[in-house]
């Protein structure tokens, strides 16, 4: 309840002070990338470093053949690619992925770009960066269902991945590690920034939004949608109860994924999620962690009863979603690696499922 009335209360607070900007934008784009500025920042303009995990050509060249190689599941079919395709906004545009034995995972596959800048990885935090991240779905049953000895066989049986791993961690005497595999899928994941019309216009470009998405970008704030997507990500960086107002119903938000709880196992934590991270919304559809909303708008009307406690109306919901489609970025160019050869000594798919 304490949570309630302090969103409740943000949420007049920013009203009152928004009031003035929202009457005035007509006249004054400056005030209006100012007030963005409190709430909001641009995406760097370099690729950010993690200060356990230096990025480095050859960890990110490494990370890239990894992040498209299927041989890192059990069967050979599943890549960390086939769940975020960089082709369409960074994740599968499925309700939820299908995996190993075409089983279906529990949870919507958020996108991969801007995701090292999240204060944690998966909808409930589990995983602590993009290291920890890379791990999960190569050993997850439903996903691509491997071990960390059989990847490392499989990576040590071909040449060309042996001298990869000495070239990026040229260190190390035994390179090639599942700890090494995930520092290099960070590396190249870190590299996956896409600089949108927001950011020239946060940069100083006041004509890079068009006159609908900065009277969007007055009410995102004025309603109180910033309270839970702010900073570089607009999301993906605080913990919220999903229906903090009012709950949706089971179709939106299922009985029996308690989301951030199954982490912490503290009561205040059932259905708790991670912010989701906004930028590219507008190509990632369907929404949600059930992926059971395919249309932007109606997922903003949806988080407008259930967490602001207010009816969301179609003009507002059209220049909300007209801004959040100002957050669709430039995806970097990317060259398909050409992966090395599988070896007599390359460990056989199988798609024998394993209990989860």
């Amino acid at each position: 309840m304490n949570l309630c009335k302090t969103v409740l209360t943000m949420k007049r607070l920013l009203s009152t002070a928004l009031l003035t900007t929202a009457m005035a934008l007509p006249a004054s784009a400056s005030d209006l990338r100012q007030m963005a500025l409190d709430y909001f920042e641009p995406l760097p303009s370099t690729i950010p470093q993690m200060p356990d995990n230096r990025v480095t050509p050859e960890k990110i060249e490494l990370g890239k053949a990894l992040f498209f190689d299927p041989r890192l599941s059990a069967s050979g079919v599943f890549s960390c690619y086939s769940c975020h395709n960089l082709t369409t906004g960074g994740d599968d545009n499925m309700s939820t992925s299908v995996g190993h034995g075409w089983q279906k995972g529990p949870r919507n596959s958020p996108t991969v770009f801007n995701a090292v800048l999240n204060i944690a990885q998966f909808w409930d935090g589990r995983a602590e960066d993009l290291k920890e991240q890379a791990k999960g779905p190569i050993q997850a049953g439903v996903e691509m269902a491997n071990t960390p000895e059989n990847v490392v066989a499989t990576l040590n049986s071909m040449q060309q991945y042996r001298d990869w791993f000495a070239s990026a961690f040229s260190e190390e005497t035994d390179a090639v590690s599942f700890d090494n595999m995930a520092r290099a899928l960070e590396a190249f994941q870190a590299t996956l920034i896409t600089p949108a019309p927001f950011d020239a216009f946060m940069n100083g470009d006041e004509m890079a939004l068009t006159d609908v998405q900065k009277e969007g970008l007055v009410l995102f704030v004025d309603k109180g949608c910033v309270t839970c997507h702010n900073g570089v990500n607009l999301g993906g960086n605080g913990y919220y109860p999903f229906g903090l107002i009012e709950k949706p119903g089971a179709d939106i938000l299922p009985e029996g994924d308690k989301g951030r709880f199954a982490v912490t196992e503290t009561a205040i934590d059932e259905y708790v999620f991670r912010a989701s991270p906004l930028r590219n919304v507008g190509v990632t559809a369907p929404y949600f962690h059930s992926g059971n909303v395919w249309d932007l708008k109606v997922a903003v009307q949806v988080m407008g009863t259930a967490q602001l406690g207010e009816e969301v109306s179609d003009e507002e919901a059209d220049k909300i979603v007209a801004f959040l489609h100002s957050l669709t970025g430039e995806v970097p160019s990317i060259t398909l690696p050409v992966l090395p050869a599988e070896t007599a000594a390359t460990p056989r798919p199988t798609t024998e499922v394993m209990p989860n």
